[in-house]
């Protein structure tokens, strides 16, 4: 099967979030399959250069429609650790990806609103016939907008699109400006409540929710999240327009590279191991207590890796790390704010706790040390107050640290609590909380470190069933196969 992933993101050249990790994690699984993937995304200024073998230039003049005349492009190609990908610049006095930054500008909408256009006639230009398009996240809305209104009628009748939302807060809602500019024109015709037309604003259109009424298949990043977009307020008002288009809508879980993410292998870890020798990994908790400067002592070693905003409760991590030392156990947090308020609030927090022996916060992000983290603690906490999938519980349990999460998104999918999941003993590999508060935390926290003092045997047990599960990309790339086939038989 043919192929083509559209996207703002490819981890690690140009990754701001989960969306380029899933780009390269699904491509790389497509192809060990035996299908033929290649991935188009803009050519940023502010890409990682140094991560693309073989970049070269392939199409000097690709002459894109857009408003009443068309801008050149430059279409280059490379390899990205093994991918093949197309770099689409343009030459334009808007500089659309020359900003020195993937989001952000006020003119977004138009800026991958010619990204859109750009793929499209690129495809068509270039003589390329995919049998599936998949494109992802609102950036890429418009082009199963694209492909039905204008594109199959110029000989791009076959292909099928799959559209992936990975963060339904972010929606791209804009005015009828992009409209004219792609050639689709006609606002009074895309401005209705059926096509383009916002839920909420009736002066707007929604790219997102474009890509969701022109596509073939619709999904999100896990079970659990699908049915939270469709019945709660995840779907940040697009649960009328899921609801209308459910035959087409689920959910497929994102997998994890094993390949970076082994402890049996990785080079950020001092010692290896796997879960029929996980008395290794013990030492790499003294690693990072030498790394931290840590008490070496008795007792569990609790963390936190990720971004440190609203979505990820930072309230209730504050209140995690507080309760652990309560509990004698000592804590590791790794992250930087989204905000300012946010990051100057843990600077804060570091400077009140950096005589604490038990306590280490970095601010910033490391990826080493994000590796030895995992490897080296025994809990890892992820108190979300929403996650589509989450991938720090699943780093956790391949590392073999227990995840102590809240009920949300794709932490229900992956992590199935100790005393009250109705999984068998030997699926059971974490702590559940369900409420948004400082008790649910406590909860949760409170038997996963009374358990590791108490009955350290079981303790070692929820460690193995979690690096005994396979959340690797393996069985999600077998599901999006399953869909690809599905939409290319109507």
């Amino acid at each position: 099967m043919f192929v083509v992933m559209i996207s703002s993101e490819l981890a690690p050249v140009a990754k701001v979030g989960g969306l380029g990790d899933v780009l390269f994690g699904l491509s790389r699984e497509l192809e060990v399959r035996g299908n033929s993937v290649e991935i188009i995304l803009p050519k940023y200024d502010c890409m990682w250069y140094d991560e693309i073998w073989g970049l070269h230039k392939i199409w000097e003049e690709l002459w894109v429609p857009w408003y009443n005349t068309a801008v050149s492009c430059s279409v280059w190609f490379g390899f990205v650790h093994g991918r093949k990908c197309f770099f689409i610049e343009p030459h334009s006095p808007d500089n659309f990806f020359d900003r020195g930054s993937f989001y952000g500008c006020h003119d977004d909408p138009l800026r991958f609103g010619f990204f859109c256009k750009a793929a499209m006639e690129f495809l068509l230009k270039s003589g390329k016939q995919p049998d599936v398009i998949h494109c992802h996240d609102w950036q890429t809305g418009l082009v199963p907008v694209l492909q039905y209104e204008i594109y199959h009628r110029l000989g791009m009748d076959r292909q099928r699109i799959c559209y992936t939302i990975h963060n339904f807060k972010h929606q791209g809602i804009t005015g009828e400006e992009v409209l004219w500019a792609t050639g689709l024109c006609r606002p009074e015709y895309y401005f209705h409540h059926d096509r383009l037309l916002d839920d909420l604003n009736k002066t707007a259109i929604n790219l997102m929710k474009g890509g969701i009424v022109y596509a073939n298949h619709v999904t999100t990043v896990s079970p659990h999240h699908a049915w939270e977009a469709r019945h709660t307020n995840q779907g940040h008002g697009l649960e009328h327009t899921l609801a209308i288009h459910e035959h087409k809508f689920g959910g497929i879980l994102n997998g994890v590279d094993y390949d970076v993410w082994n402890p049996q292998t990785d080079r950020f870890i001092p010692s290896h191991y796997d879960v029929w020798n996980v008395e290794q990994k013990y030492g790499n908790k003294e690693a990072l207590r030498e790394r931290l400067w840590l008490r070496k002592d008795f007792k569990p070693l609790v963390a936190y890796v990720g971004r440190l905003d609203a979505q990820k409760g930072v309230h209730l991590i504050q209140h995690a790390l507080f309760y652990a030392l309560e509990q004698n156990a000592q804590f590791v947090l790794l992250g930087s704010g989204s905000e300012s308020g946010i990051n100057d609030h843990f600077w804060h927090l570091k400077h009140y706790l950096n005589e604490n022996a038990d306590c280490h916060i970095e601010i910033g992000f490391n990826e080493q040390l994000a590796h030895l983290i995992y490897a080296g603690a025994d809990i890892m906490v992820v108190p979300s107050l929403f996650e589509p999938c989450g991938l720090a519980q699943l780093l956790a349990m391949r590392y073999g640290s227990v995840p102590v999460v809240r009920a949300v998104g794709g932490l229900v999918d992956t992590v199935f609590d100790r005393d009250h999941s109705d999984k068998p003993p030997e699926e059971r590999n974490g702590y559940v909380f369900q409420d948004p508060d400082p008790p649910g935390v406590e909860s949760a926290l409170s038997r996963a470190i009374g358990l590791w003092y108490d009955y350290p045997k079981e303790f070692r047990r929820l460690v193995t069933n979690g690096m005994a599960h396979d959340y690797s990309w393996s069985q999600s790339g077998q599901h999006y196969l399953g869909v690809y086939e599905h939409i290319r038989a109507k």
